[in-house]
């Protein structure tokens, strides 16, 4: 009865975790990309069609099953009150997934309660859990598949859950071929089911995507590669890649163009990871992967020029998995280690993403959405079209039919690029005539600016210090130590 009970202390752990957590939710701190997704999905709800703009296919979102399941809570919930329980629900998926993980490379039932608190409140976990993406599917996923296949030896998970991981995230590709290679360099032998999971995962995803949006890959991929895409020199790849290495491999930004506690943090993360692999226990296998798999990550998307936070969560994650496991694992003074990672690191890391999420959410949804609803109001059209980047959030509240310049949401973009690259904003302006323009310029200064003048009227401008202020001095305090977001002009077609 007491064993019991003790097995059940990782539960509660979980449960306190996300009540915990719930608490950032007041910070309204949502992610620009996630209304891309929501939008996508209710564009299925009210079309019929996996769509940003009405009847017209396109795989704007860049995960496939989190827009059925943003779908569902849409369905369940109704457009004006899916968020909150989609993102609570997030929340407990990744903390489900951090248990699964606690299973896999603890023993001690007070160990995994404590790791999955600590792992829990960790920058990307919060972000994980509150910003809206689908990256609490995943790793739960990504997690099951480690526990149920490669720990408990269930075929089913082999088969089904490559699937699934795969169908949430192209790019996962990675984690399922470190898994595998890992396993086979360990176990001397070939999992057969696994493989098939895989082939099985990457037809299904290349399927959907032919068959419903007669293309192979994402259009989010295409779009991001020939909108980003530079021709660098070996040197200049490797400067770019030591100038963002410092921001994206660690889980704090600085300014500047070396981050001194990236470097810091990686060497204390190899350092455990050693200690820890070099005991013999079925563990390391699973240490292995999710070491490998993060450093193997990073590489590739830092690499690639992928500057987007979320790209580095997970990784950022399983990569300090060996620090606490090390910690915990002290038969000497680990109430002092303890100790010191939390103060060292833990609270001082939890205030910095408090901080972080209370400055950013007013930007995005106190500052950026009300551009979206001053325009839900200004225009009753919604069959007019907006031009502007990003196309989160003001689309979604705005109601209006979107161009994005990067061409996620329209594929018109795309030609536009490929014909004249650096004309094409102007050339989609003179082709489409959208009624709105959203810039971050002076466009009346612009080298287009004859143009312009003659066809488009200012109309508002927005900008972000008009939204710094608060009744409660202390977030009036956050917002001006961190103000977040970025000025805009709107601007509307006279003729």
């Amino acid at each position: 009865m007491v064993e019991t009970r003790n097995n059940k202390i990782p539960v509660y752990a979980v449960i306190f975790t996300v009540v915990f957590k719930l608490l950032f939710l007041l910070t309204n701190y949502i992610q620009e990309d996630a209304f891309i997704t929501w939008r996508v999905a209710q564009n299925l709800l009210d079309y019929g069609v996996i769509g940003f703009n009405g009847d017209t296919k396109i795989s704007a979102s860049t995960t496939h099953l989190y827009v059925f399941v943003s779908y569902l809570f849409n369905l369940i919930f109704g457009k004006e009150n899916f968020i909150e329980p989609l993102l609570v629900f997030n929340s407990i998926l990744f903390t489900i997934g951090s248990l699964l993980l606690s299973h896999l490379v603890l023993k001690n039932v007070w160990h995994k309660a404590i790791f999955i608190f600590l792992i829990g409140i960790l920058p990307p976990a919060i972000k994980i859990s509150i910003l809206g993406m689908e990256y609490g599917i995943l790793f739960l996923l990504e997690m099951a598949l480690l526990y149920y296949g490669f720990h408990k030896g269930k075929k089913w998970a082999f088969i089904v859950l490559p699937i699934l991981i795969l169908f949430t995230r192209i790019d996962t590709i990675i984690f399922l071929g470190i898994v595998f290679l890992i396993d086979l360099l360990w176990n001397k032998k070939i999992r057969w089911s696994y493989i098939l999971g895989g082939i099985l995962g990457i037809s299904v995803v290349l399927a959907f995507n032919w068959f419903y949006f007669g293309e192979l890959v994402n259009n989010t991929i295409i779009a991001k590669k020939l909108a980003y895409d530079k021709n660098f020199t070996f040197q200049q790849n490797a400067e770019y890649f030591w100038l963002n290495f410092g921001n994206f491999w660690g889980m704090l930004k600085l300014p500047g163009d070396f981050n001194p506690l990236t470097v810091l943090l990686l060497i204390f993360e190899l350092l455990c990871f050693i200690y820890l692999v070099r005991q013999r226990d079925r563990r390391n296998v699973f240490l292995w992967m999710i070491f490998i798999f993060g450093w193997v990550k990073q590489l590739i998307f830092l690499s690639q020029k992928s500057l987007f936070d979320w790209y580095y969560w997970v990784p950022q994650i399983l990569l300090f998995v060996p620090v606490v496991i090390f910690i915990l694992e002290q038969k000497v003074k680990r109430n002092l280690w303890l100790s010191l990672l939390i103060v060292i690191y833990i609270i001082p890391m939890l205030a910095f993403q408090t901080v972080h999420s209370i400055a950013t959410g007013n930007g995005e949804w106190n500052y950026r959405r009300t551009i979206g609803t001053f325009l839900n109001q200004y225009e009753k059209d919604k069959n007019q079209w907006i031009f502007l980047e990003p196309a989160g959030y003001v689309p979604y509240f705005s109601g209006l039919k979107a161009i994005d310049e990067v061409g996620l949401v329209d594929k018109k973009v795309q030609e536009e690029i490929k014909k004249d690259k650096p004309n094409f904003w102007i050339n989609t302006v003179k082709n489409r005539k959208p009624k709105y323009l959203l810039s971050y310029d002076d466009l009346f200064k612009s080298k287009n600016a004859e143009y312009l003048k003659i066809h488009y009227k200012l109309i508002k401008e927005f900008r972000v210090k008009d939204h710094l202020k608060s009744d409660n001095k202390i977030l009036e305090k956050i917002y001006i130590l961190k103000p977040s977001g970025t000025d805009y002009n709107l601007y509307e077609r006279i003729d």
